[in-house]
């Protein structure tokens, strides 16, 4: 028995070296997803009332994913570096689990993407239509407003019809120069089409959803199915450890 150990000793250090290095990624995209989580629930959480007519579980979901593949990053490196067989398959079916939970949100993603636009565009229409500059729905369609370049749902056109156009006229988020906007030309129908953004919201972030859709979905999957490398390596290690009744120290 003792020439096999020293056979594959070295194969053991190998698969170890890559498990060690793979879990290091994982934990580190962890923490990415953890970090994106809070900034979407601190710096994103007013623009969520756009695309949902209630608090969104988004950032919380994502924030408890990061957190999870947090600590299975930890307990992956610490499994790998004991080289219990145990720990190994139990990482391993917390690999299974991850990779789970990204199949079925990816394949959601896309499956409902018209469903995602459909309820951004009467989410974005509702609260353009009761805009009245001061509440957290009206801050976050300005900022959309500024950010994106756009006016309206459709175009300018959408804000004659709200509840603020009468008093206000047009938001000064939908000016493109707001030194050369000012209140008056913004009530005026003729001379504001001429000092604000042409293309509506609407358009412009469904059309970034498709075109980015492809790139979107190709990252989705490929940290998906990432797991099955982490898995693989974990499964492999706990069998020849098994088998040549090896352990790490």
């Amino acid at each position: 028995m003792a020439p096999r150990r020293m056979e594959t000793k070295p194969l053991i250090f190998c698969l170890k070296t890559l498990l060690l290095l793979y879990s290091f990624i994982f934990w580190v995209t962890g923490v990415v997803l953890l970090s994106v989580g809070l900034w979407w629930k601190f710096t994103l959480g007013p623009y969520t009332l756009l695309i949902s007519s209630g608090p969104s579980n988004g950032p919380l979901v994502l924030s408890g994913t990061g957190a999870a593949i947090v600590l299975f990053g930890l307990f992956g490196c610490f499994a790998t570096c004991r080289g219990r067989p145990w720990m190994l398959r139990l990482y391993a079916i917390f690999l299974a689990l991850v990779f789970m939970t990204e199949l079925i949100a990816g394949i959601s993603g896309f499956v409902f993407r018209h469903e995602i636009k459909g309820t951004f565009l009467s989410s974005f229409g509702e609260a353009v239509m009761r805009y009245n500059g001061r509440d957290d729905r009206s801050l976050a369609v300005d900022g959309v407003q500024r950010r994106l370049h756009c006016c309206g749902v459709y175009n300018y056109t959408s804000w004659f019809s709200s509840v603020y156009f009468p008093v206000g006229g047009l938001p000064a988020s939908c000016c493109v120069t707001f030194s050369d906007c000012s209140g008056t030309d913004l009530k005026n129908t003729t001379v504001a089409g001429r000092k604000v953004h042409k293309q509506g919201c609407y358009e412009v972030v469904t059309s970034f959803i498709e075109s980015n859709m492809g790139i979107i979905a190709g990252v989705t999957f490929g940290i998906a199915f990432s797991q099955l490398v982490g898995m693989s390596l974990a499964c492999c290690l706990s069998r020849f450890i098994n088998a040549n009744q090896y352990e790490m120290v």
